[in-house]
This record gives structure tokens, C-alpha cells and sequence, in this order.
């Protein structure tokens, strides 16, 4: 007899004492078939929590012996909750699980089936069937016998029992009468290892033209039996509904079967290939929503191949449809990589397999109906919380929709989209435009997508707080009292919302302040900071003392209406969503650009319809004029006047003592801290009426309209910066240094030194990488670093005073350094989601909490 374990699951052994089931148990540890921490005894639980396997209340006086046995049942009734507990970690966990006990009662077998289906795993019961006799013999040699009363009240239990073991809901029963039996076990059916390479290819409704044309770019090559191989090795899956809708369901599906049984492609359950699977069964099926075309098609085949060929078809499909699994999970190095599901997944179910999941998998989370019939879908995505990547269909977007670490690769090919595949470990996406939408539905989810894309953000939807899912982050919330002081300005004084499409984060200083005596702030602590969080390699670009600005630029008016919603060639926002210039102002410069750019035809060298730029604006009065006017060149004239007549004065009485002589030093210091306090502000502004003078210093490139360039190193970004500054009259270069080493460090401590020196605001450490992680922890994406000039306009001319440093150096930048990298990860989560064709509402949802963020006081000089 061969029993086959299953990869995961629950076996339980059922017997009387001594029937075996521990013996079983070692024998299957000793040739390594399982481990021994899959195995759970109730003697082993009751040696846990009483201290001791068995008690022995035989031949004792009663009271005695009743005061044991209360103890024997309470030590038993703990062992097994105990126990029960860790069958139920060990099945959410989907591990394989030996319980070794006698289960002869029901209730504790129905326990275990509930749990076993609760999980969405397979039981099997082991039944050892041991004569009387034999359980008798064994008894008298164990250290502790149970006694012959108690086995053959046993034995008398398990006989009954038996009958109905069958009965009881197990996947498989086996009955042990003797030692002549196998022990097998199974892998996991749905865990694939990638190999040498996997392609996931989106829903393709029967569109294959298109599929083939998709497979021939993707590498795969047709051999003389008409089946398609890559010459690499690599193999390609299906996301299931190959049928339906589109004009050629029956080839497809055949050509997906076959290449599925010679075992150079793999295919998962559907909606539509479930659908089809019962009626090609006999079931009765209601064939609409494209579904009626493959009947159709069933018809033709019909009237030119035969009815008896048609039936062995039907057969040969229904089978191969059926026996399609919910999802499958693809493995590399033993370690699960990513998993395909055709409308989606919960976590738990993961590598796990039942009906529940099954239906899940293929209709995804629902909610009803609309009135036309539609299932109304939830966002089962948005409650994705483990590590591993999802790849699914279903909904068609029109582009692939990257979201809480969830791929949506289903484009609508049969809807005149794209057919678009997936492929690992490039992680590349690569997509054939269809040839039509041979749909004919009124319906189309890309249209109906489009029509509604701009539609206004639902604002009662956020009003009470919420929480946004970041990829790079995890969850951040937003609560009540910050959402609502961010709508006003919103609905008011920013740009229209289809444009505001991205809001850089605030930047920190250095975590703690400098350790250098006479500095607050020095480049050592924030190389420290990003050395201790092991980045060896980091960025130091000069810091251009001016305002923030985004530049959204269209290729044309015409393109941009496809995207804002009105003809414009772009616009220029603060860090607030609010305009940088004034109308005229900013279209004269918009026009500049757009012709710039087009004369050295960026948009078709880079095929973008669209560039987004987070830049430094100069000079700094453009934005902070009315800053300096009123704060900044006030306090300097009446600090230089204020102190200017205490110096005469105390100059006029200077001979009169030492005192005096000390206080007038300390004056014409104070006085010389005014007159710098009033050179550096003035530095950094100039002229703004004539228009060509203003400066642009774009340092990082954040997208195109069809990527984003989070995954580029800030040197990229900075070369980049250089490029621009050819481009065009508006845009300057940035100065950058790379730090790898102590000598590089050191120059850039003295480039710091000497820029600062001059008065300069000071520069920016980043990371190598634009996204870095320790611990899986995201790290600051920069950290400033002013000057001992600069920052006497920000604390005051007088903060290098020891007494007002000591003071200063205890700032707390904790709150600073929390908003720069949730605002951080909502800007990249935010822009990703615009790029990947999202609704406004789903980018407001980042913009809108960042600009919240903001609304939260915070110490404005950090």
C-alpha cells in the first residue's frame, strides 16, 4: 500500500494505544520523509504543560486516585488547546502537520476536518487497525502500561468508530493492518520554479493574432510540430479568459492546451474558463458577455470537422479548463518570487487551494451587482500586506496598474487595447497593440475607464482622515485634523487638481545636530547617518538658494487635453499646489521651453508625451519677496541702525573703563553679524521683471508618460541636470560630487567649506540609489546641509553666540525627519499611480495627505 502525504495539510492518526501511530511517526523522521517539528503529540504537550507524560492512579486508594485522575484530565484538557493552537499557527502558515493521538472520539476528528477546511487545506486520516491481542502484548512492555481496561475500552471504541471514519469529510483515508506500505510525499502542484525565465501574458480573450505577435517579441520562436519555444528555455503563463469576446476563442484555447500538456506553458482558472468548462460539461450555463461567440465558434468547427470530432474536442477542452488551477506560485531558489492570479488573491490564500479560493481567484472581491448585471468590484489589493508580488487580470486598465506591490497586466486587447506580458526576473513589461476592438460591447471598460478618469476626487471620502497604502513605506495615515485645514487651500489656490499631480516632500537636516563644536549643521553627520545605515556610495549636490518648483510639460495642447483635460503646454507649481508665476509670466516661459525642447526633439527622442521636473526656482525673491521685504530687510536695517548707535555711543564713552571698551567690541561684532545677516539674504536675489533672467535647476527628473525614474541613481538624475542645462536659457547646471571613500568625503567637507564661506546656501547628501532601505526600512532620501551664513538669516544673526548654539544643538528633528519620508513615499507612491493611467481621485489621494502633512505644524527653521 503507498500512502501519499500531502505538501501541506493535516495527517491524523487515529488508533487506540500502541496501535503504532508513534512508531509510524519515528520511522518516517528517521528516513528523513518528514521533520520532527511536524509532528505534534498530545504527550509531548502534556509533558509541556504538566511536567510529566503519565500518571498513574492505579491501584491507589480512591481519594487518591480520583485526586490523579482530576489532574490527568486537566493536564490533558491544557495539552490539547495548547496543541490545537499550534495545529491552527502551523496550517495559517501552510505547513504539513502529523497529530499524533488516539482521535477516537468524533468531536476531536470534526475539529480537526473544520480546521483543516477553515485554512483551506488537505486532511488525510491514518487509520491503524492492530488486533486486540497485539495491543494487549505491547502494553505489558511499555515503561508506563495503560492497563488492560483501559485498551479494550479503547479497542471496543475504535471498532465502532471505524465504520464511519470514511464518512467524516478526510481527501484520503488509509487503513494500516500491517507494516507492507510506502510513504510518499507530494510537492505543492501550483509551486513553479522560474527556471530560466517566465513570461505572464494578461487576458487575451480569444485575440490570437495578437498573442502570437506578442510571443514572437518576446523571443519565442515557431519549431516545425507548430509549437512555440524560446530559445532561452523560458516558459510563458497564461492568466486565463484565452476565450471570449474576441474572434478566434477556439484556436486560442487549443493552442494554450497543447502547449500547457508538452509542458512549455502553464494556464490558471478564470471566470470565463470556468464558465465555458460547465458548459462544455453539459451544465446549464447562460453564454453572454462574449461567451456566446465561443458556442458560435463550436458550431462552425461543427459543420466542417464533424460532430464526432467536435465531441472528442469538447471533452479534451473541458477537461484542460477544469483542471486549470486557482493561482500559481513561482518560485526562485525555493523562496516564493511572485504569484499569478487571474483576478486576484487574498494573502492567506496563497499556495493554498479550495472552492472559496478558487471563486475568489476568479471573480476577484465583489460586491453585487450594478444594474446592467456588472459585478461591482472591491479593491481586494488594497489589503495586500506581504512581500510578495501579485500578477493579475480581470479588470482591464489601460495601462499596467502597479499598486500595494500588485501588478495589473490586463489591457483590454479585445477592447482595442493592448495585449501586454509581464516578464521575470527582468521584470520588464512588454505589449502588442490590438489590431480593432473586436468587442462590439457598449460597455468597454477602457472607454468607460477614459470617460471617467478626470472625474473630481469624491472629497467626503477623505474628509474623516484615511490612510494611504505607499509602496515604499507601508501605511500612512492621515488623520481628521490635518485633512481638513488642506482642503480649503485645495479648493481654492492650487492649480486644478488634474495637473497638481505630484508634491515633493520637506527635507530634514541632519538627525542629530553637529558634533563639530562651531557648526549646528556639518556634511560629516549626514554621511554618518547614511554610513550607519550601511550606503557606502552617496550624492552631495550644491543646494541653489531659491524656492522648490514642479514643471509639468506637454509635448502639445492637444496631448495634454488627453491627460488634464484642457489644451495647455504644461504648468509651474510650489511645493503648496499653488502657481509659481502669475498667468503671463508663466505661459511666456512655458512657451520658451516647449520650443527649446522641441528644437532638439526631446519628446519623440525620449517618445513621451510629457515631462515632469522637481526643480530649484531662482531667484529666491520671485517666490519670497514679500518675506524679505517684511521680515528678513526689516530686521537687518533696524538691527544695523539699532546697533550702529550703541557702538558710537559706547565708542564716545570708551575711554572711560575696561567694561566699556568690552562692551563696545561685543557691539561692533554684533554690528558686523547685521551687515553679514543683510549680504547673504541679499545674495540670492536679483532683478526678477525682465523674465530671461530667471534660473531653473531641475535635480531630479521624476517621469515621462510612460515611466517613472524612481528607479535611477542620483548621479543619473545629475547628468540628467546637466543635459537640461543645454537645453535650454532657463535651465542651469548643479555642481555634484559622488562620496565613496575618506578622501572623497573630505573634499567634499571642503567644497562645503569653501561655498559656504562665500555666503551659498549649502548642499544635499543623498543616497546613491533614489529609493534606499536598511532593514527593509526606507532611509531619508536627503538631508541638507546649510552653511554657518546661511543659517544666521534662518536662526538668527546672532545663533552662533555659545550660549544660543548650546541651546540650538538640542533641536528635535524627529517630527521633521517622520513627515520627510511619509511625504516621500506618497510623492513616489502618488506619481506612480498617475503614470500607471489611475484616476485623479486615486493620485489625489497621495497628493491631498501629502499636503495635509504639511498643514501639521513644524518647526518652519529645521
Amino acid at each position: 500500500m503507498q500512502i501519499q502525504l500531502p505538501y501541506a495539510g493535516t495527517v491524523l492518526l487515529i488508533g487506540p494505544s500502541n496501535s503504532g501511530k508513534t512508531t509510524f511517526i519515528k520511522q518516517l523522521i528517521n528516513n528523513k520523509t518528514i521533520l520532527p517539528s511536524e509532528v505534534v503529540s498530545s504527550d509531548d504537550f502534556r509533558v509541556l504543560v504538566g511536567d510529566g507524560e503519565f500518571i498513574d492512579w492505579r491501584n491507589k486508594p480512591k481519594e487518591e486516585a480520583d485526586v490523579l485522575f482530576d489532574e490527568y484530565q486537566q493536564i490533558s484538557k491544557e495539552a490539547f488547546s495548547l496543541m490545537d493552537a499550534a495545529v491552527e499557527s502551523r496550517s495559517r502558515l501552510n505547513k504539513l502537520t502529523f497529530i499524533d493521538a488516539t482521535h477516537l472520539h468524533p468531536d476531536d476528528r470534526k475539529k480537526y476536518v473544520s480546521l483543516a477546511n477553515k485554512h483551506h487545506l488537505p486532511i488525510i486520516a491514518i487509520v491503524f487497525d492492530i488486533p486486540e491481542e497485539t495491543l494487549l502484548e505491547r502494553d505489558e512492555q511499555r515503561e508506563h502500561p495503560r492497563g488492560k481496561r483501559r485498551i479494550k475500552q479503547q479497542y471496543q471504541v475504535f471498532k465502532r468508530e471505524k465504520r464511519v471514519i470514511k464518512t467524516e469529510g478526510y481527501d484520503a483515508t488509509y487503513l494500516i493492518k500491517h507494516t507492507d506500505f510506502n510513504v510518499v510525499r507530494t510537492e505543492n502542484p501550483i509551486e513553479i520554479d522560474v527556471q530560466n525565465g517566465i513570461d505572464v501574458i494578461g487576458d487575451i480573450h480569444g485575440c490570437f493574432d495578437e498573442m502570437i505577435i506578442l510571443l514572437e517579441k518576446l523571443g519565442y520562436q515557431p519549431n516545425q510540430d507548430g509549437f512555440y519555444i524560446h530559445p532561452q528555455g523560458r516558459k510563458f503563463v497564461s492568466l486565463g479568459d484565452v476565450m471570449s469576446r474576441g474572434p478566434h476563442s477556439l484556436d486560442t484555447m487549443i493552442f494554450i492546451m497543447k502547449h500547457v500538456k508538452n509542458n512549455l506553458a502553464y494556464m490558471i482558472d478564470s471566470n470565463h474558463g470556468w464558465k465555458i468548462a460547465r458548459w462544455l460539461d453539459g451544465r446549464k450555463v447562460v453564454l453572454n458577455h462574449g461567451d456566446e461567440k465561443v458556442a458560435e465558434e463550436f458550431r462552425r468547427f461543427e459543420e466542417t470537422e464533424g460532430k464526432e470530432q467536435t465531441g472528442i474536442l469538447k471533452s479534451e477542452l473541458k477537461k484542460f479548463l477544469l483542471q486549470a488551477p486557482s493561482h500559481y506560485v513561482f518560485v526562485h531558489n525555493g523562496i516564493p518570487v511572485f504569484v499569478c492570479a487571474h483576478a486576484g488573491i487574498k494573502d492567506e490564500f496563497i499556495g493554498k487551494q479550495s472552492d472559496q479560493i478558487s471563486d475568489f481567484c476568479r471573480f476577484g472581491d465583489t460586491d453585487g451587482v450594478d444594474s446592467n448585471g456588472k459585478p461591482l468590484r472591491k479593491d481586494w489589493f488594497i489589503h495586500h500586506q506581504t512581500s510578495i508580488f501579485i500578477i493579475w487580470g480581470h479588470d482591464s486598465k489601460p495601462q499596467p496598474l502597479l499598486i500595494n506591490n500588485t501588478l495589473n497586466i490586463d489591457q483590454g486587447v479585445v477592447f482595442g487595447g493592448k495585449l501586454t506580458a509581464f516578464r521575470y526576473p527582468e521584470k520588464e513589461i512588454t505589449s502588442v497593440s490590438a489590431k480593432m476592438d473586436y468587442s462590439n460591447s457598449i460597455d468597454n471598460p477602457l472607454k468607460e475607464w477614459e470617460l471617467k478618469r478626470l472625474d473630481p476626487p469624491n472629497i467626503e471620502k477623505f474628509i474623516n482622515g484615511y490612510t494611504v497604502r505607499t509602496e515604499v513605506f507601508g501605511d500612512v495615515k492621515v488623520p481628521k485634523n490635518v485633512v481638513k485645514p488642506a482642503i480649503d487651500p485645495i479648493s481654492h489656490f492650487t492649480i486644478p487638481i488634474e495637473q497638481l499631480v505630484y508634491i515633493p516632500p520637506t527635507m530634514s537636516p541632519t538627525p542629530r545636530a553637529s558634533s563639530v563644536q562651531t557648526y549646528l549643521e556639518h556634511p560629516k553627520d549626514a554621511i554618518s547617518y547614511y554610513r550607519d545605515h550601511g550606503i557606502e556610495t552617496m550624492v552631495a549636490e550644491k543646494k541653489h538658494m531659491g524656492s522648490r518648483g514642479i514643471l509639468l510639460l506637454f509635448k502639445d495642447g492637444e496631448t495634454a487635453e488627453k491627460y488634464v483635460g484642457i489644451k495647455t503646454l504644461g504648468s509651474i507649481y510650489t511645493r503648496k499646489g499653488r502657481p509659481f508665476f502669475e498667468k503671463d509670466r508663466e505661459k511666456r516661459i512655458l512657451t520658451i521651453l516647449n520650443n527649446d525642447l522641441h528644437a532638439v526633439n526631446y519628446f519623440t527622442k525620449y517618445d513621451t508625451d510629457f515631462i515632469l521636473l522637481d526643480a530649484e526656482i531662482m531667484p529666491w525673491n520671485l517666490k519670497a519677496k514679500e518675506l524679505i521685504s517684511k521680515q528678513y530687510a526689516h530686521v537687518a536695517e533696524n538691527a544695523i541702525l539699532d546697533r550702529e548707535n550703541l557702538k558710537e555711543k559706547l565708542k564716545a564713552a570708551s575711554f572711560q573703563s575696561d567694561i566699556v571698551k568690552s562692551w563696545l567690541e561685543e557691539y561692533e561684532q554684533k554690528l558686523n553679524r547685521a551687515l553679514l545677516f543683510k549680504d547673504v539674504f541679499q545674495k540670492y536675489c536679483w532683478d526678477i521683471e525682465d523674465v530671461e533672467k530667471i534660473q531653473i535647476a531641475p535635480f531630479h527628473v521624476l517621469a515621462h508618460s510612460k515611466e517613472t525614474f524612481f528607479d535611477k541613481s542620483h548621479v543619473w538624475h545629475m547628468e540628467m541636470n546637466r543635459a537640461f542645462a543645454k537645453l535650454s536659457q532657463f535651465f542651469v547646471e548643479t555642481e555634484y560630487k559622488v562620496i565613496t571613500d575618506e578622501a572623497s568625503e573630505e573634499e567634499v567637507v571642503q567644497w562645503w567649506l569653501d561655498m559656504t564661506s562665500e555666503g551659498h546656501e549649502g548642499i544635499v547628501i543623498k543616497p546613491e540609489t533614489f529609493i534606499s532601505k536598511h532593514n527593509g526600512k526606507l532611509l531619508q532620501p536627503a538631508i541638507k546641509v546649510r552653511g554657518q551664513k546661511y543659517l544666521s538669516i534662518i536662526y538668527g544673526m546672532d545663533y552662533l553666540q555659545p550660549e544660543n548654539l548650546i541651546r540650538l544643538k538640542e533641536r528635535n528633528t524627529n517630527k521633521k525627519q517622520k513627515l520627510a519620508l511619509k511625504e516621500f513615499a506618497l510623492g513616489v507612491e502618488g506619481l506612480q499611480r498617475y503614470i500607471n493611467g489611475q484616476s485623479i481621485e486615486n493620485v489625489h489621494e497621495c497628493v491631498l495627505a501629502t499636503l495635509a502633512m504639511e498643514s501639521d505644524p513644524v518647526d518652519p527653521r529645521l
